[in-house]
């Protein structure tokens, strides 16, 4: 099968033919501002980035752009090898360095190639990783390709920063991945996609897409694998991965958003940090067990007094407060008089604590605004490390990143002190 590029004689010139697959095709003929490319193992995808960026940049023109990788090893392992490959070796319109930022830089021949001209200020692709959101906040950009987004390094706040680079060029969006989980990639992408907004293009292939893939390698991992990883990583379809704490959450478990009548008692659970405070409120309707999950709150670099002024803004009482470990009774004691008075968790198990949420969600009995993405991202990407044999262990995987986790299970742990009978376990598969 022919390379997906190859450089062929026209004339006394030549010229760059691309051999772009079905799926490649459809998103290189989409006009959408954000397409989604979700392409099983070895389909195509990450090769396909680096073609889409140039094009963008030949037709934005002048200025900076961005390609975002979960981490700076998976940008050395993967895309800035292919980028490299493109820009440098067969375009040859610049140079990339390494430090002390990682950019590529288009020399003046190169701009007169890309643009028709030189510009004044300079063109130049930065290279991010979503690990860090922070690193993502500078300047404006005109188009950005993300590879490998799915993962879940690639953190929902990464996703926020990068649109905010975009905003003033209401530039667009390359996201190339296979699907890992059902985090943010699912919720602000494919289902709105699903529910038919219509500035997204969704491209979905199988690995065996890549003519050059091989249909027995293919159909050995049909065979050898569970279904669920035969399903991600190499059909690209959403599913729930084994290892996932929450399954008895459901698509059903998620709103629209109302006004909930004032009248309604109030409860919130709290997960303290001097850099992460985050809290979750429910409302219960009275003659009900069901709570609604109706605001989400994460900040940090407050005094306990400035985080207990902001919780209570907006609200109609003052809401029954649970939160912090067992050991951590100082910070109760400052927000208590900051104004927020918050009861110490009944548990001190974090498993006992998980198992009361996770029967909570299987009754039914909580239902979430679905506009709550910091709390859905989480809640659908809190897992098990898996064993060497892809089995879930009882360890969760990155817990310290979980905040809203933690503060959903000291006062729904607090709230549902005794459950009903329902049949779910530690490890859940």
């Amino acid at each position: 099968m022919p390379e997906l590029m190859e450089i062929v004689p026209e004339g006394d010139t030549a010229k760059m033919r691309l051999n772009f697959h079905k799926g490649q095709w459809q998103a290189w003929l989409s006009l959408l501002r954000f397409i989604l490319v979700l392409a099983g193992t070895q389909g195509g995808k990450t090769s396909f980035g680096p073609h889409w960026l140039y094009r963008e940049i030949s037709e934005q023109g002048p200025g900076d752009y961005i390609v975002v990788t979960p981490t700076f090893q998976l940008l050395e392992l993967k895309a800035l090898p292919e980028f490299k490959k493109v820009f440098e070796h067969t375009l040859r319109v610049g140079r990339y360095t390494g430090s002390p930022v990682r950019k590529f830089t288009f020399s003046e021949e190169g701009e007169i190639k890309t643009f028709g001209a030189k510009s004044e200020g300079g063109s130049h692709v930065y290279f991010g990783y979503a690990a860090d959101p922070e690193s993502l906040e500078s300047a404006t950009v005109k188009a950005a390709w993300l590879d490998e987004a799915g993962q879940k390094k690639f953190k929902l706040g990464s996703w926020e920063a990068v649109l905010r680079r975009l905003s003033l060029a209401q530039g667009r969006v390359l996201i190339t991945t296979t699907p890992y989980d059902l985090g943010w990639l699912k919720q602000k992408l494919w289902d709105k996609w699903k529910a038919g907004q219509d500035d997204i293009e969704v491209v979905r292939f199988d690995s065996t897409e890549n003519p050059n893939f091989p249909q027995e390698e293919f159909e050995r991992a049909r065979r050898d694998l569970p279904g669920w990883k035969f399903d991600l990583f190499y059909r690209a379809i959403f599913t729930r991965p084994a290892g996932l704490i929450y399954d008895s959450f459901k698509d059903e478990h998620k709103i629209p958003r109302f006004t909930i009548p004032d009248n309604w008692p109030r409860y919130l659970g709290l997960d303290f940090g001097g850099v992460n405070t985050a809290g979750l409120f429910y409302a219960e309707e009275p003659g009900t067990r069901r709570l609604f999950l109706y605001r989400e709150y994460k900040a940090g670099g407050r005094t306990a007094k400035e985080h207990a002024t902001a919780l209570k803004k907006g609200e109609p009482m003052i809401p029954r407060c649970i939160g912090g470990s067992h050991s951590e009774d100082q910070w109760r004691s400052e927000f208590k008089h900051g104004g927020l008075p918050v009861g110490e968790p009944d548990i001190k198990d974090v498993e006992v604590g998980i198992d009361r949420v996770y029967g909570t969600h299987a009754r039914n009995e909580i239902l979430v605004f679905d506009d709550l993405h910091g709390y859905l991202e989480e809640k659908l990407t809190y897992s098990r490390e898996l064993d060497d044999s892809g089995e879930p262990t009882e360890k969760i995987e990155d817990k310290e990143t979980f905040h809203f986790m933690d503060a959903e299970r000291y006062i729904i742990g607090w709230l549902r002190k005794t459950t009903q009978p329902v049949t779910f376990g530690r490890l859940r598969m």
